[in-house]
């Protein structure tokens, strides 16, 4: 089935939001394609289409598999810069930063100094899609940021900033509102009303990280347009299975026009081929040769990771200029294409070295042999004694 993203044009930039920030609020900041709030995959499923940065402010949790690091990751290996804040976004931006993703605002700084350390500071209950996934209750960071506003407009004194910060720390996240904090506080009753107004106007600390991340994503993406480089891959291990599963599954493969269709639904559609198998096969041979080649020792080469690729979107009639269309259809980011060039380059370095590969290896006559003889080359080459051998056959 054939999905189209809110924009049919493709966005340089993506904005995963929910209670931290409004989507007509950042639209207002510039062209983006807002989301919801992010789940494991979401980031995988994004990138074949290719946006130059990601805005990763809200996500999921709890009952929901959240953001992994490594699709995260995934993105910096494809060239997209990756950019956190305020909630589940400052979170990754944190563990994340000295492998390049961007951290910005205060949540983040409080994470990445160690001030905060509790994942919980930055939850809170949220409505759904339908009603915008405005706030329910409060986080706790909004609640450090209010306290210490009242302070600065001698509203609170710190002894009772601290109390209010310490009765929200003793409320769930899905029961923590200003009313209940105040009621737990042991603030004196007749001040609450006054201070219920002052803390409930006091600066949304989410909010403004939530837009300075955006607003850092699209002045990259702006520099990105006019010709400044990609930021530099991470240097991480290669992806795990689970990873690759995942990929395979959420990325989308984008069409002209915006249109995207998920990669569980197209495995679905080849598994339902009459040459599934054969496809399969073929693909697994050539997974495992590479795989092989880089047990032993061999690593890609540039200049034939690069021909490699040509080579290949040659054979399904790619040219140079449409090769960026055809990855997007294909569902494979520049990491992903990139990662596929180098097994093909890896395959075919490893066959030249068959015969040392193994103890006592095959060599290419041999190897030469056997690929006519499975594939009838051999009988063909015999001419018409050949034919009339393979017409006996299936007469048999």
């Amino acid at each position: 089935m054939l999905r189209r993203p809110p924009s049919t044009r493709r966005a340089g930039v993506v904005a995963f939001l929910g209670p931290s920030l409004a989507a007509g609020a950042a639209r207002r900041l510039g062209p983006v394609r807002v989301l919801p709030p992010a789940r494991a995959g979401d980031l995988l499923a994004v990138l074949p289409s290719r946006p130059l940065a990601i805005a990763l402010v809200d996500g999921l949790f709890d009952t929901t598999p959240s953001v992994w690091h490594r699709e995260i990751l995934a993105a910096l290996e494809a060239g997209v810069a990756v950019f956190g804040a305020a909630s589940l976004g400052a979170l990754r931006a944190a563990e994340l930063w000295p492998l390049g993703m961007v951290g910005v605002g205060r949540v983040f700084a409080w994470y990445r100094d160690g001030l905060l350390v509790d994942d919980g500071e930055v939850a809170l209950l949220h409505a759904d899609a339908e009603h915008g996934f405005g706030p329910l209750t409060l986080p706790l960071v909004q609640v450090r940021a209010a306290a210490a506003h009242a302070r600065s407009s001698r509203a609170l004194d710190a002894r009772a900033a601290r109390s209010l910060v310490r009765a929200a720390e003793r409320l769930h996240y899905t029961e923590r509102t200003w009313p209940a904090v105040l009621a737990r506080s042991g603030l004196p009753a007749r001040r609450r009303p006054a201070l219920l107004a002052l803390l409930e106007d006091a600066p949304d600390v989410k909010a403004a990280d939530a837009g300075a991340c955006v607003a850092a994503a699209l002045a990259f993406a702006a520099a990105r347009g006019a010709g400044a480089p990609a930021p530099p891959p991470p240097l991480v291990p290669p992806p795990s299975a689970h990873l690759r599963r995942l990929r395979l599954a959420r990325a989308a493969s984008s069409l002209p026009g915006g249109a995207e269709v998920p990669g569980a639904e197209l495995l679905a559609r080849l598994a339902g081929r009459p040459d599934a198998g054969r496809l399969a096969a073929d693909g697994l041979r050539r997974l495992l040769l590479a795989r092989w080649a880089r047990s032993l020792g061999l690593r890609p080469d540039p200049g034939g990771t690069a021909a490699a690729g040509r080579a290949w979107l040659s054979r399904l009639g790619v040219g140079a200029g449409g090769r960026e269309e055809a990855l997007a259809a294909l569902g494979l980011d520049e990491g992903a294409a990139r990662t596929l060039a180098e097994d093909l380059d890896l395959e075919v370095r490893l066959l030249s070295l068959a015969s040392r590969a193994v103890p006592d290896g095959p060599s290419w006559e041999e190897g030469l042999a056997l690929g006519a003889r499975l594939g009838g080359a051999w009988l063909e080459e015999l001419g018409p004694a050949g034919r009339r051998v393979r017409r006996r056959r299936r007469r048999a």
